[in-house]
Order: structure tokens, then sequence, then C-alpha cells
């Protein structure tokens, strides 16, 4: 099986913005162009699924537009993590203490006070990624986060406890990656 993990465009949010859970829309011009190259790019019996928040709802629906065959789906748990309290601000004004606490004790630190653990958001996104067995070729549109878990995830790595465990590298907008999945 082949998992299509696509990350949604710019938002349209300033630079430095902590946005995770923030409901933004993205650039329609660059969902459209994004939305044509996976369009000519998916075979045809690849299952869509998306993250419920529009920027990438946004995607879906114009790749569904373009190829009427790739239906979707909305999943809450493709949602990006929730950073609480932090979200909207810019990740200067948060502040260095309450950024070190966070990594000091990453896995099990609500981010923004009262947001997602790194433990809880892997545990959202594996529920979702444990149910792609049998499902055949799939994309999900979706968030970095939620990517780079996805990417932990097929290497067997359920849990992360340190900041330094976590993938910093991950799609730039509107880029995409390809995991190939053993079924069963």
């Amino acid at each position: 099986m082949k998992l299509w993990l696509v990350r949604h465009v710019q938002p349209l949010v300033a630079a430095g913005i902590c946005y995770g859970r923030l409901d933004l829309p993205a650039d329609a011009g660059t969902t459209a162009d994004c939305a044509a190259r996976l369009a000519a790019l998916l075979p045809a019996d690849c299952r869509v699924v998306s993250s419920p928040l529009q920027r990438c709802e946004q995607l879906a629906q114009a790749l569904h537009a373009l190829r009427p065959d790739l239906a979707y789906k909305t999943d809450v748990r493709l949602q990006e993590m929730d950073f609480g309290q932090w979200e909207g601000s810019a990740w200067q004004d948060i502040g260095q203490h309450a950024l070190q606490a966070w990594t000091d004790d990453f896995a099990s630190h609500a981010a923004g006070h009262d947001g997602e653990s790194v433990s809880a958001f892997m545990a959202r996104v594996a529920a979702a990624f444990d149910a792609l067995s049998g499902q055949g070729d799939m994309l999900w549109v979706t968030h970095a986060g939620v990517i780079r878990a996805a990417r932990l995830l097929s290497q067997g790595i359920r849990q992360v406890r340190h900041a330094s465990d976590w993938p910093l590298e991950g799609p730039k907008y509107g880029q995409w990656q390809l995991l190939h999945l053993h079924a069963g």
C-alpha cells in the first residue's frame, strides 16, 4: 500500500506565528497549482482523506474538482497539533522559559499550557495510521506535524520522549512524501 502525505500550501498568516490548530485559509492560486500536480500523479483507486482545517480542505476540494473520481472525506485525527494558548502568537513572543518547559518534558507537557502533549498527538495520528490496514492506496491532505508523526509511525516509533528525537525536516508547503507500507 502507498500512503501519500501532502502538506497544505502556505496559509494566509504572517511568518513566525504559531498556528497549529487555527483554522486558516490558504492561498487559492497556490492551492490550485498543487491540486493540478497531484491530479496528474495519483492513481485512480487512491482514497483521499483530509484534515478538516480549511487550508487542507481547500486542497482536497480543488483536487476533487479536477479529479471527481478522487472523492474525499475529512478526519479530525489528521489535524495539526493543538498548541493551546500559543495559537496565534508569534513564536518569539512565547518565551524561552515556556518553550524550554515543553522541550524538557516533550512527551507529556501540554503545549501552550492547555494544548496537546506530543504523546497525545502521536496517539491521535497513530489511531488514523493503524486504521490504514487493508485500505489500499491513500492520500492524506494534512499538516507538517502529522506527516512527521506518520513517518515515525511507519518506522515503528510510537512514542517520542525527547525533543531531539522529533524530526526537524518535513515537506514544504504544497509538497508531499510517499510511504510504502506493508499490508496487514
